[in-house]
């Protein structure tokens, strides 16, 4: 891992010679640097806010052990004075900084903070701290106070004066090229990451991808697309896409690519193509356009999907929706779409048709005495036998745990379906075997309304087939009834 860009690279001309303050001197550095990056990079305002205040926190400790230090050897003294109202006056400072920080764009604000801290480290450092720790120094090795203030003063001479005052004119120079450097980074590192995901999610992606000169010549393309054609990189690259692509002809990929150069859109067809091993592919061809700065056409990027997943995966959600998990009979939505149906044809060719409402006898014991497992059983056999008894225009319709609706249509008349219950009742009670050695026996009650003598739309048909259908059962099992209310 690279080492970050420091704004205030630390050096051992800023030690005084006191190890303490020293290594505080060092994490000050490092919170000033911490700032610049996220000044460089724009962080937002909450993670500032935390920074300063951890950098005001920090600096009131150190300002607090040095006080303790100077005051041991310097109670009193002028300079120790000095040195704690200068104390005070950067951390009024550094908070005046971060409340006008909030008051106008931060990038304006970013110089004058990094200014300051950057000065006033140097001045506290170098000149202040310097001075009282050569002071300490003196007078621990025996010297008097004005022995040790005179050598101070010889030490922190115009030579180390004029370092200081290069030495802030440097770091000044130094923060403009550090922070357009921080900030060259960090947008470089930002493209990195977008190009190293653009480069996974192409090499990933199950969509097959290829991309194109403005002559359709495939000059780059993914796994996906190679798996899918059937075709190595070497069969790929350089040949047309249409070679590749049996399904666009030369013609309908030379009109895309010019709609391409002048609408400057994206590009869209169905296409069936044969892959390698000669077996047919539906797929929808996106082409998208790549242009130059002056506008001209450069590449072309084609994203083939695989169509005919989508269609099963369509197909499979369309019969669940519309069908009975367990039998696979229509459920309540298509019966109710098949009912529109059947009154429209009727209405149209003059015909009748009959609504049956059946339920069975006998099948709760089944569930109770064998399980719900047998009773499925039961139920996907009686499914079934209704539909071998139907014809393949008439619905089958499971509308309840063991009740079912069935719509017999194109009747000529209304008695023209009187065979159709008595087969039913017949096929149904035949036994059923629920394993290899058991067998169960259930019966049927229907009840049928004829349109349109017993109702002319759904809700009408229904309550009456299914008020015929308890009429049916006081007759006894196995029994059919028509309704009796007819419609004057």
């Amino acid at each position: 891992m690279h080492k970050p860009l420091e704004l205030f690279p630390w050096n051992a001309n800023f030690e005084t010679g006191i190890s303490s303050i020293d290594q505080q001197h060092r994490t000050l550095v490092e919170l000033i640097n911490e700032l610049a990056q996220h000044l460089a990079i724009e962080s937002d305002s909450l993670i500032l806010s935390r920074i300063f205040t951890k950098l005001t926190d920090y600096a009131i400790y150190h300002f607090n052990s040095e006080e303790n230090v100077w005051e041991q050897h310097l109670a009193n003294h002028p300079s120790f004075t000095h040195h704690v109202d200068g104390h005070q006056k950067f951390i009024k400072t550094v908070g005046d900084l971060q409340k006008a920080g909030n008051d106008k764009p931060l990038n304006q604000n970013i110089e004058d903070v990094l200014g300051f801290l950057i000065h006033w480290l140097i001045d506290h450092i170098l000149e202040n701290d310097m001075r009282m720790a050569k002071i300490i120094l003196a007078l621990q090795s025996g010297s008097t106070i004005e022995e040790a203030e005179q050598q101070a003063e010889h030490q922190m001479s115009n030579v180390l004066r004029t370092m200081i005052e290069t030495t802030r004119d440097m770091y000044d120079n130094l923060t403009q090229l550090t922070l357009s450097l921080m900030r060259e980074k960090h947008v470089r590192t930002g493209l990195e990451k977008k190009l190293q995901l653009a480069a996974t999610v192409f090499d990933n992606t199950l969509e097959s991808i290829c991309i194109t000169d403005p002559n359709h010549i495939i000059i780059s393309a993914n796994p996906a697309f190679y798996k899918t054609s059937g075709y190595s990189k070497a069969e790929v690259i350089g040949k047309s896409l249409s070679a590749i692509k049996s399904g666009l002809n030369d013609e309908l990929l030379s009109n895309s690519i010019v709609d391409l150069s002048h609408k400057q859109e994206h590009w869209g067809q169905e296409i069936t193509s044969r892959n390698k091993n000669g077996e047919l592919q539906s797929e929808w061809l996106s082409l998208s356009s790549v242009q130059n700065e002056t506008g001209e056409l450069e590449y072309c990027v084609g994203i083939f999907s695989n169509i005919s997943q989508l269609i099963q995966s369509q197909q499979k959600l369309e019969r669940l929706a519309h069908h009975d998990p367990l039998t696979g009979l229509a459920n309540r939505l298509l019966l109710t779409d098949r009912f529109y149906s059947s009154i429209a044809n009727a209405k149209r060719n003059h015909e009748h048709f009959a609504t049956c409402f059946l339920d069975l006898n006998g099948f709760k014991p089944v569930n109770d005495t064998y399980t719900h497992a047998a009773g499925d059983i039961v139920l996907c056999v009686i499914a079934e036998r209704i539909k071998s008894v139907l014809r393949e225009n008439d619905t089958i319709a499971r509308v309840g745990g063991d009740e079912f609706v069935l719509l017999l249509n194109n009747l000529h008349a209304e008695d023209n379906c009187q065979q159709t219950p008595d087969r039913l009742l017949t096929e149904i009670s035949l036994p059923i075997a629920i394993n290899e050695i058991q067998q169960v026996s259930v019966s049927a009650s229907i009840g049928i309304a004829n349109f349109p003598k017993h109702g002319t739309d759904m809700i009408k048909l229904l309550a009456n087939a299914d008020q015929a259908m308890y009429i049916a059962k006081q007759r006894g099992k196995s029994q059919y009834a028509y309704s009796t209310n007819e419609i004057s």
